[in-house]
């Protein structure tokens, strides 16, 4: 997919991306963003650096995707979006190359599950799986059929229910990889 861009980078977001990002996602988006549950997750839980990503040609941003800690019920997970693309760069697998840079990320930093509210058609062809009606409580109103999880080890979405918070105090551990009964939730 990415060989329509074989010079586009993706590195880290940094402070300096921040208005760029915002910019994106405005085109992507537009003002209604504000007003999604998704974004009451966000308001809760800002978004992590080290789980968020720009895609940048030449001295251009072009895409990025950011990640925010959260849980789920007191297990904890990462919530994503916004991903956008520049509408001239769209329909050509960059969003496609941000997600899977965002979930590797995730996956190595001992997470287990990612969670979004978007597009089925598009994310169920990236692995994300509905979640049952009524088992993840969002912060605001959300269409159930909208809200998907990629499980990121074995078992993740086993038992997966409750209300979505912000992480403070509960944190996955990077060692917890593996098996749903491998993960050690800490407070502090």
């Amino acid at each position: 997919m990415m060989h329509q861009y074989p010079d586009v980078r993706f590195m880290p977001e940094m402070s300096v991306h921040s208005d760029v990002v915002a910019e994106i996602s405005s085109e992507a988006f537009g003002p209604g963003r504000f007003s999604r549950a998704a974004e009451r997750v966000r308001e809760m839980a800002g978004h992590e650096p080290s789980l968020s990503f720009v895609a940048s040609l030449g001295d251009a941003i072009v895409g990025s995707v950011r990640q925010s800690r959260i849980a789920i019920g007191g297990r904890p997970a990462v919530m994503l979006g916004p991903l956008a693309v520049r509408p001239p760069f769209m329909g050509r697998g960059l969003g496609a190359a941000l997600l899977d840079v965002a979930a590797r990320s995730a996956r190595e930093a001992g997470e287990t599950v990612i969670l979004l509210v978007g597009d089925p058609p598009y994310y169920l062809a990236h692995g994300y799986v509905p979640l049952p009606t009524g088992s993840v409580l969002m912060p605001g109103p959300a269409d159930p059929a909208r809200l998907l999880a990629l499980p990121l080890c074995a078992g993740a979405l086993e038992g997966l229910c409750g209300r979505v918070t912000g992480r403070e105090g509960i944190r996955c551990r990077k060692e917890a990889v593996g098996l749903l009964g491998d993960i050690r939730v800490a407070a502090g």
